[in-house]
């Protein structure tokens, strides 16, 4: 099945969705995630009444795209009264979980025991804070697809890490008891507040897990690029999104090389074939994705100018520049062929005046 088959897809059915309150951005490393995040999350606040997009990548790269400093409290984005941004670092700090002091020895000690659960309570910290807020659309700009299946598994290693804990006080109630004792804490702060900790992290988490499962509510955008490993890892997590029952049906590629009127590279040529392979068999394995693909631009998409520009490619399809008529056309290559012409003129003159002088 050729591309040329296929209308190019939009991002429109991401806006007209006025239920959706969770837009997840994923994909492999370097493809462009929180560049078109960045974009949809513009694009959104054009539509809803507040958005805001939470980078949960440790190597942030918001504050880059808006030309603007983030940190983890939400910031109002210049130039918009609707649009806001942070920047959360999945790993928690004792000191940002709160409570005594013996107490969250205790604790980290316990979430130290159980891998991955220290990430997902520092998510269900940041959901629990995020859900006080009143906005119309939240959009994660996450981290490479690794870190973000991590993410999507966060309640079920909760559920986990809470039946560990309770499997130990039924064996060692009374021991916990002594040792929360030993350790100076008091009974408030024993292991009926450890356990209910987890409890209520648990429960944001299954609350809000129900929402991204829910595809009125939730929705993954994938992005790639036209390559093997980027086809690769989009499937893979395809895949997992679908185990996890999360709704996906937009793709974007990046980084397209489109057949302009002037392209005469043999490198970039060859280029284009190799992509076209991969775009064929973008088209053929999600014939029901609403596929967007945006073009390799020459230069980098940095400040909210620059993104405003190009978001105009999300909501209607690129079209390269092979408008012009086949008068137009020929003028243009006979007189491309004429600076060349002068060019190796110029050359030919240089190679025999230095022959002459030897």
């Amino acid at each position: 099945m050729a591309t040329t088959d296929v209308p190019d897809g939009t991002v429109r059915n991401i806006l007209d969705q006025d239920t959706l309150k969770w837009v997840f951005v994923g994909g492999k490393g370097g493809v462009g995630k929180t560049t078109c995040s960045s974009i949809l999350s513009i694009l959104l606040a054009q539509v809803r009444s507040s958005v805001l997009i939470i980078s949960t990548d440790p190597a942030h790269n918001l504050s880059d795209a808006f030309q603007q400093r983030f940190t983890k409290t939400p910031t109002l984005v210049n130039g918009f009264s609707n649009l806001y941004a942070m920047e959360v670092d999945p790993n928690v700090e004792n000191d940002d979980i709160g409570g005594s002091e013996g107490m969250d020895s205790l604790f980290s000690e316990l979430a130290n025991a159980i891998p991955g659960i220290d990430e997902a309570m520092s998510f269900a910290e940041m959901l629990k804070l995020v859900q006080t807020m009143d906005y119309s659309c939240i959009v994660f700009d996450t981290a490479p697809t690794g870190h973000t299946l991590r993410l999507l598994q966060f309640p079920s290693t909760l559920e986990k890490g809470l039946q560990k804990v309770m499997s130990l006080k039924s064996k060692f109630g009374g021991l916990i008891g002594q040792m929360t004792r030993l350790f100076g804490i008091d009974d408030e702060f024993g292991e009926d507040a450890i356990l209910g900790r987890l409890e209520g992290m648990k429960d944001v988490i299954e609350q809000v897990n129900k929402q991204f499962k829910d595809p009125d509510l939730t929705t993954f955008v994938c992005v790639c690029i036209p390559e093997f490993l980027s086809l690769y890892e989009t499937e893979r997590l395809v895949q997992e999104l679908t185990k996890f029952e999360i709704d996906t049906h937009n793709i974007i590629i990046n980084q397209v090389l489109y057949d302009e009127e002037d392209v005469e590279s043999k490198l970039l040529k060859a280029r284009m074939r190799m992509q076209q392979k991969y775009l064929d068999q973008f088209y053929m394995l999600y014939d029901d994705f609403n596929i967007t693909k945006l073009p390799l631009l020459p230069q980098e998409v940095t400040g909210v100018e620059a993104l405003r520009a190009l978001s105009s490619h999300f909501t209607s399809p690129y079209q390269p520049s092979t408008s012009r008529s086949a008068v137009e056309d020929l003028e243009r290559r006979i007189s491309t062929l004429k600076l060349q012409l002068e060019h190796a003129e110029a050359e030919l003159d240089r190679l025999q005046n230095g022959k002459q002088k030897v």
